[in-house]
């Protein structure tokens, strides 16, 4: 059977057997599509079925959630954990507290977390979990019952050796303290590598809370380095307000670049003289506001509520929100208004139809499990650190992070252009990573 029918026909199969999923769907044939000249070149993979066999998850968990709100009326939300694949190592991979989520993100998610984890070159295995409730305007105390309630459920199926979850959207060093205070009640055991994003207090690394956006940062410097720019001096655009965009505007100003704008769910903010980042920090960080509310206190900065961010002109632009947030149309409207690169912070936060615009445009174009694997690589180093009792200097942890995503990036572009695709990153990276799981795959047997 000719490559590209072989391929069609396991996505066909992929759309059967996980049917309504359609962010699982989008994620796997992302990948898949560009594997051709890699089967030509091995055709063990096709022979051993390694593909059709990483679409599959390895264990899938849904779970009920009961906690109860503080006017005492019980609440039930669903709880997932789908543990995708552990030939690199035990299932790593975040939780993610939002009312979007259900089965199918969660397994777009995991899937791409394979190949994510994969292009550190750490020894991690791929998997995600996460629950349909919304820790937005709860209290502390329904927080932490909601998070004891999940964890009284997982604790039976992670571990340090066995699946390490950390944070997401909607779970922050909160949550993972309330996660992790559950676990230690539950199993009489202090096991500090069993959750990462941890508070360096007790027991975290230092740098994990900014690894995300420095590292979607170190991303982008390194794709400019490989055309002879730099960052210094750019015009910015970093959506999203959350733990990646936050830091990946505070590395972009460290190096010298001006941002101008970040985003909420409710509007977008636009500052032409240079975002305040404390500002956004006390907001969001710490009172835990809308980023509207910036505007009150910087009369010159406009508050363009439900606007695109991708309308405001920009140089380099870093999708760090959530998945297909920046379309076909807003893709076009960045390469008209002059942008040069884009490196996704978030998972997925390009649609395909953005993807090829960009491709197309020959603008430098950093996917999400390349661009953003320093939160999970930072995770990590955040394991090693447990397991040797140790712990980490800021600097030290940072130029490792740093080491990390120069790494990958050299991975990618060298494999674009073994393969014939010189500098595209979406085929560098999906082959590197791909090719990793499969070689260990093979090795292992039928598992």
């Amino acid at each position: 059977m000719p490559i590209e029918a072989r391929i069609e026909r396991i996505y066909e199969q992929v759309v059967r057997r996980n049917p309504g999923e359609v962010e699982f769907h989008q994620a796997v044939k992302e990948v898949i599509e560009t594997l051709g000249p890699v089967l030509a070149k091995h055709p063990e993979y096709a022979e051993h079925k390694i593909i059709e066999r990483i679409c599959e998850p390895e264990r899938q968990i849904i779970f009920r959630v009961p906690w109860e709100d503080d006017d005492g009326e019980v609440q039930i939300n669903r709880g997932f954990r789908v543990q995708f694949n552990s030939v690199l190592g035990p299932y790593k991979g975040g939780l993610r507290f939002h009312p979007s989520v259900y089965l199918g993100i969660i397994k777009f998610l995991g899937f791409e977390q394979i190949f994510k984890n994969a292009l550190t070159g750490m020894p991690i295995g791929g998997g995600k979990g996460g629950a349909d409730f919304d820790p937005k305007g709860r209290s502390d105390n329904e927080v932490m019952r909601f998070c004891q309630s999940f964890m009284t459920e997982l604790h039976r199926h992670i571990g340090e050796y066995t699946d390490v979850p950390a944070g997401d959207i909607g779970v922050g060093a909160r949550e993972i303290g309330y996660l992790f205070g559950q676990y230690k009640r539950m199993t009489n055991r202090y096991e500090s590598g069993v959750l990462t994003g941890k508070s360096p207090h007790w027991g975290g690394a230092l740098v994990r809370r900014e690894a995300t956006g420095y590292g979607t940062v170190f991303f982008v410097e390194e794709m400019l380095k490989a055309r002879g720019q730099s960052i210094e001096g750019r015009t910015c655009v970093v959506s999203g307000s959350g733990n990646v965009a936050i830091y990946a505007i505070e590395k972009l100003q460290q190096l010298g670049a001006h941002v101008v704008a970040c985003s909420d769910s409710d509007g977008v903010i636009w500052h032409e003289r240079g975002l305040d980042l404390d500002l956004v920090k006390r907001l969001k960080e710490v009172e835990r506001r809308r980023i509207a509310d910036y505007a009150r206190e910087h009369g010159d900065a406009k508050y363009l509520p439900g606007g695109s961010i991708w309308d405001i002109r920009c140089e380099i632009a870093l999708p760090c929100a959530t998945q297909n947030e920046l379309d076909e149309a807003a893709a076009r409207r960045l390469v008209a208004n002059g942008c040069v690169a884009v490196a996704e912070g978030a998972n997925m936060p390009t649609t395909p139809g953005g993807v090829r615009v960009f491709q197309q445009a020959g603008i430098a174009y950093g996917p999400g499990k390349a661009a953003n694997a320093g939160g999970v690589a930072t995770s990590a180093l955040e394991m090693q650190q447990n397991a040797s009792r140790d712990a980490w200097t800021f600097e030290h942890t940072e130029r490792r992070l740093n080491e990390i995503m120069s790494s990958i990036h050299r991975n990618c572009h060298e494999a674009a252009e073994v393969y014939g695709s010189p500098g595209n990153y979406v085929i560098g990276a999906n082959i590197v990573g791909f090719r990793r799981v499969a070689e260990a795959m093979l090795a292992f047997g039928l598992i």
